[in-house]
């Protein structure tokens, strides 16, 4: 069996890059409805927090953010007059279906600091960043330009949204609960035994298999935004 051909250090570095935590987007300060589920009870330690968080990988990421990242890097890396149209259906649906004022102040404010990155990297299209910001970009649009001048395949730049994704909440779960770094990491490796399946989940999901119904996630989220006294901004 052939080795499979390797990702360009450039591009592996890149996905490293926007995975990581220290990437400046403000995603540390999020738990998109976790702060609210351990102050009502239903989190309360190392296992429901990794069941939560499992949960919420597969109802929430694989069948809204992922698919679109999926379908909107193929898009900034087509001509501007093909991928545009597409491009502005894909935000503008993520910016309709967010259940929350919450989820969708995050997705908007995560999406403005990565464009701020961009426009200081040496990648950047001005073109494109243009026409980003003309979209008022949500988060998973902003991500895949940044993927798309990687030339990472699909799999590898939705690896690295999920895992980024991973860290920041196994963060808001030690924080908010809290927990020992060593469960942490036990919730981290168990996530990312999950995302590699997620991904291909999400590659071949077509426009009407996506969806952002998780009605309690979004219960938790309204009523995080009037909790007393809170760590996170969701």
């Amino acid at each position: 069996m052939p080795a499979a051909e390797s990702l360009p250090a450039a591009s592996l570095l890149q996905l490293m890059w926007l995975a990581s935590p220290a990437l400046p987007v403000g995603g540390f300060a999020y738990s998109e409805g976790f702060e609210m589920a351990v102050d009502s009870g239903r989190v309360d330690g190392e296992a429901s927090a990794a069941n939560w968080l499992q949960d919420q990988l597969g109802l929430t990421l694989t069948r809204c953010e992922l698919p679109v990242i999926a379908q909107a890097i193929p898009a900034w890396r087509q001509a501007k007059e093909q991928g545009q149209p597409r491009l502005r259906q894909l935000n503008d649906w993520l910016l309709q279906t967010r259940e929350t004022s919450e989820l969708r102040a995050q997705s908007e404010q995560m999406g403005r600091s990565l464009l701020e990155w961009l426009r200081n990297h040496e990648d950047a299209d001005a073109a494109q960043i243009s026409f980003c910001a003309s979209l008022a970009p949500t988060y998973p649009i902003a991500f895949a330009l940044a993927a798309s001048k990687t030339q990472a395949g699909l799999s590898d730049c939705l690896l690295s949204y999920a895992f980024g994704w991973a860290e920041n909440m196994t963060q808001a779960a030690i924080k908010s609960i809290p927990l020992g770094q060593s469960a942490g990491q036990r919730i981290l490796s168990r996530l990312a035994a999950a995302i590699p399946p997620a991904v291909q989940t999400a590659i071949s999901m077509r426009d009407e298999q996506r969806q952002t119904f998780s009605p309690m996630l979004a219960i938790l989220s309204s009523q995080h935004e009037t909790q007393y006294s809170r760590l996170f901004r969701s």
